[in-house]
């Protein structure tokens, strides 16, 4: 179609110092006020990056290679362009940003190259485990309010490694047919759950990829503390992805994904004699608790709300309309 039917503006004598005005030019035709800024903020980013680090052609080809062959590495099983998210802080940056918490509920954390939804639905007190080599854990917790009351139906989706170090997507013969150290519960009346598990040890992200070389190439080390993950899931309250990180962990202040948040960090106890007659476990083994806190949808919408508004103040873009807790500006709402 010609593109004056298009009513494209024309591009021409493009030179260094104004080629960025011209891409954000023609990219605004869109009818999408969000995808507008989102794009023209990128591009700006991005050519200014370029700009500031007088980029090489070379490095930039090298640049598309290491992103191409991150795309390479990706499987059904292994997010590799996730892993580089998680890598570069930007998981938990967008995570922090999209889901603000009030200091009274749990804190999120990043979700991981290896959640899956093969997690098959258990009953409470169920074995999520079946590694022999594990040390045994229970893990009695209950989920809750920010203002105390107990949540009842809450879905929580929780995965772990096994005593190697390892997932069960990890392994050459999986199938997902049965997986193991994963479990998806529903909390009771009371809003609690619990489960059997075994102590999480610490585990070395996939580094035989772009992703471990790049970390190798920094001088940093693909080493993750020892922890296990939970996902919360209730109507009416926000999405929650979190996980417990244990105190003392040789990795727990180096994390390989920056997951760690000092609220987050847990010490292991060890059951007492009720404990082994009540859930039907051996003496000695090791005993975790926590209270997690979900926040209402409500709750955090008006939270996002409150930081966006602030955010653009403090970028000095006052001209700025927060829709559904996200920024646009004022000259593209209707």
């Amino acid at each position: 179609m010609a593109s004056e039917k298009l009513n494209i503006p024309n591009l021409k004598d493009l030179t260094m110092d104004n080629i960025t005005e011209n891409v954000n030019l023609i990219n605004s035709q869109t009818l999408d006020p969000r995808l507008k800024y989102v794009l023209e903020r990128l591009v700006s980013h991005m050519h200014d990056f370029a700009r500031e680090t007088r980029l090489s052609t070379k490095e930039w080809m090298a640049g598309i290679e290491f992103l191409t062959a991150v795309g390479k590495k990706c499987t059904d099983v292994r997010q590799e362009f996730i892993l580089l998210s998680d890598t570069l802080g930007l998981s938990l940056l967008v995570d922090s940003i999209d889901h603000p918490k009030p200091s009274s509920s749990t804190e999120g954390t990043v979700l991981g190259p290896y959640h899956t939804h093969d997690a098959q639905a258990q009953i409470l007190g169920s074995a999520i485990s079946d590694d022999p080599d594990g040390e045994p854990l229970l893990c009695l917790c209950t989920v809750r309010t920010t203002s105390g009351k107990p949540i009842s139906g809450a879905k929580i989706d929780i995965w772990e490694t096994d005593s190697k170090g390892s997932y069960d997507v990890q392994y050459e013969d999986y199938s997902g047919e049965k997986p193991d150290g994963r479990a998806v519960l529903i909390s009771d009346d009371e809003g609690v759950f619990w489960f059997k598990a075994i102590v999480p040890v610490p585990y070395s992200i996939p580094h035989d990829g772009p992703v471990g070389k790049m970390l190798k190439s920094l001088g940093r080390h693909p080493w993750r503390p020892s922890h296990m993950h939970f996902m919360f899931e209730k109507a009416g309250f926000d999405h929650l992805i979190t996980a417990l990180y244990l105190r003392n962990d040789p990795y727990e202040t180096s994390d390989a994904v920056f997951g760690v948040k000092s609220s987050l960090v847990v010490d292991l106890g060890t059951v007492t004699p009720e404990h082994v007659k009540k859930y039907d476990v051996k003496e000695g083994t090791k005993l975790l608790t926590y209270d997690f806190v979900l926040v209402t949808d409500e709750e955090t919408n008006k939270l996002r709300e409150q930081k966006a508004k602030e955010a653009m103040e403090k970028l000095g873009r006052p001209n700025m309309k927060i829709v559904e807790g996200l920024p646009i500006p004022m000259e593209d709402v209707d």
